[in-house]
């Protein structure tokens, strides 16, 4: 394989336009290759599906606005999307995103194409979209490993980390932990702070690392595979853009300076598909402010499973866990088995996520009805010209 064509200048165009997507993201998911990414082709495995004949399978790497930027294993163009294909989606986010597989139709040489359809998502990440509209909003899709990042400082949160975790576990991805600028506290916090986590029933894997001295760098390093799609979670200044530098190791994304009390801050602006030294490929984005739950019932479960492993013991089938006598989950409350916190948080999210859940259900509902009298108005005035 030839690595030493030399970049498209269509990616550096868009690269520093710094438009951002209505269809994918509010904050900018006009995720652009970084640009060595344009030589570097190994983590581009082909989904299980395949698209009709006469078409061909690329991946999204950039949205913006209403134009793409899509990549198959020789190639980067721009594409757009076909107005069937916009019909035929309920709403944005069935629309391409950083991440997805598409079916496309190359024109004029392979010079620009098309895309037609979106191939099945194996995985994804998505809110519920900031602000009062009930809808979801997705963040990226088909990813393997997301490496939720957390600074040892000021942003340590755990209750922010449930919500993370309550995310990846929805979508279907892998969870890890990373505690960085360890630099900045002594052992014995870095200590308590990883106990935090344990006793609050996270089983996530957990990695210490430091930007600074490079101190775990090489477990991550170990974890990357050819073909596997990665991803940075995290606040904004906790040190993903440098986490990123260290990983692609032959190029310099802009960081921020660090502030007075040692925290960075906000440097990446948009979603972007990064091509990691040994074939991974890495999507590096965004601080998010808002993590609003919308849909994630299961997901909420599954990272809350210690919860879960209490509830069958409880006396009564349809026990609430506040009151009742013989509930086994206040049981271990009292007895210091469960953190109750790490409870009280359980509630809040599945709270949150079912009233959003039924907001966008009923939203739904009224999009569903007024779609049906429009048809209904349409296929009558047809009558009427047709008399």
């Amino acid at each position: 394989m030839n690595t030493s064509k030399p970049k498209q200048p269509l990616l550096h165009t868009l690269a520093n336009n710094g438009r951002t997507s209505d269809a994918c993201d509010d904050t900018g998911c006009s995720g652009l290759i970084v640009s060595v990414a344009c030589d570097r082709h190994e983590g581009f495995t082909l989904p299980e599906r395949h698209c009709d004949p006469g078409e061909s399978i690329a991946r999204v790497t950039a949205v913006d606005r209403d134009q793409y930027i899509i990549r198959n294993a020789e190639s980067e163009v721009a594409a757009k999307l076909t107005g069937r294909a916009v019909y035929s989606s309920e709403s944005s986010a069935d629309l391409p995103c950083v991440g997805d597989w598409v079916c496309v139709r190359y024109h004029d040489s392979g010079a620009h194409a098309t895309i037609l359809d979106v191939l099945p998502r194996k995985s994804f990440l998505r809110r519920k979209r900031p602000g009062g509209n009930v809808e979801f909003q997705m963040i990226a899709a088909n990813i393997d490993v997301a490496f939720i990042v957390q600074s040892c400082h000021f942003d340590f949160n755990v209750r922010r980390l449930e919500r993370y975790l309550a995310m990846t576990s929805e979508g279907h991805i892998e969870p890890v932990v990373l505690l960085t600028k360890t630099d900045l506290i002594s052992p014995e916090a870095l200590e308590q702070l990883v106990s935090k986590i344990h006793h609050s029933g996270i089983g996530a894997r957990i990695i210490t690392l430091s930007n600074v001295s490079g101190k775990g760098i090489d477990q991550i390093r170990e974890l990357i595979r050819p073909g596997t799609t990665y991803c940075l979670l995290g606040s904004s200044g906790v040190g993903k853009t440098t986490l990123v530098n260290r990983l692609v190791g032959d190029t310099d994304l802009a960081t921020g300076a660090v502030s007075h009390t040692g925290e960075g801050r906000h440097t990446t602006t948009r979603r972007q598909i990064i091509a990691l030294e040994h074939g991974g490929l890495l999507i590096d984005m965004p601080g998010m402010r808002e993590l609003g739950m919308l849909g994630v019932s299961e997901g909420i479960d599954d990272s809350f499973a210690d919860i879960q492993t209490y509830s069958p013991n409880c006396r009564f089938a349809n026990c609430t866990h506040t009151s009742e006598p013989g509930c086994a989950i206040q049981s271990a409350i009292a007895q210091g088995e469960l953190d109750p916190a790490h409870f009280q948080n359980y509630l809040k999210l599945k709270k949150e996520s079912e009233f959003h859940e039924m907001s966008h259900l009923e939203k739904r509902k009224k999009d569903r009805a007024f779609g049906k009298f429009v048809r209904s108005v349409i296929k009558a005035k047809g009558r009427r010209n047709e008399d």
